[in-house]
């Protein structure tokens, strides 16, 4: 039978803020988690972006608004950019945040040997549309931590356009390799033309920092908190 999980969390104040975890597992145990974001009275910046609880923007603010804003919610005002101008920051639960993150890192663990290739089969003159729907599947297969192994499948006369087949791997090594690398140059076989893509340790980070920054823009002036 599988036990069950669950946590809760607070924050203890002094030179550093220290999350305090207790996760009840069977038999109820405490961590102490000095975390890597920079949370409320942290954040340095005079101005930042918020993103609500919802992933919605809000807007630009001086960064005392935001903070109070979040303590407004009974939330946590979290900085998840701090190298975009200016910093993007969420309001959010951060103890929550914290659990999940940390329970995705430890199921990812488990899984390392678990991991499978995926393949996803093209043509030569696969259509845009059908190019973008693969595409998105081939995240889908990293984001789970198997690699993807790209097919381009050559028929008849195409055998005498391989070059066609080349630009296609070319195009995902380019729309792919912010989040996964290449094992090895393409590969040939008979009428087949395949690469294989490892997902890179750190995706999610990427990915949710990528989700981010796209939520957060276009730019717009926020009014303060009165």
């Amino acid at each position: 039978m599988k036990q069950a999980e669950d946590s809760s969390a607070f924050f203890v104040s002094g030179k550093k803020e220290v999350l305090i975890i207790r996760i009840k597992r069977g038999k109820a145990r405490t961590k102490e988690v000095v975390p890597k974001e920079r949370i409320n009275e942290q954040i340095s910046a005079p101005k930042v972006r918020v993103i609500g609880p919802d992933g919605k923007q809000i807007g630009i603010m001086p960064t005392r608004d935001a903070i109070r804003k979040a303590e407004d919610m009974n939330l946590d005002l979290v900085e998840i950019s701090p190298n975009t101008e200016p910093p993007v920051c969420r309001i959010l639960d951060f103890g929550k945040y914290y659990f999940e993150k940390e329970k995705k890192a430890r199921e990812a663990r488990k899984r390392q040997h678990e991991i499978e290739i995926k393949e996803i089969k093209f043509g030569p003159n696969t259509e845009e549309h059908d190019y973008n729907f693969k595409k998105n599947n081939a995240i889908r297969f990293l984001k789970q931590r198997n690699k993807v192994k790209f097919t381009v499948r050559f028929r008849g006369r195409q055998m005498a356009h391989k070059e066609l087949g080349y630009d296609v791997l070319e195009r995902l090594k380019n729309d792919l390799g912010h989040i996964a690398d290449v094992d090895a140059p393409p590969v040939a076989e008979r009428n087949l033309l395949f690469i294989i893509m490892t997902p890179k340790k750190d995706i999610d980070h990427i990915l949710e920092k990528a989700a981010a920054e796209s939520a957060a823009a276009p730019e717009t002036e926020a009014n303060p908190v009165k």
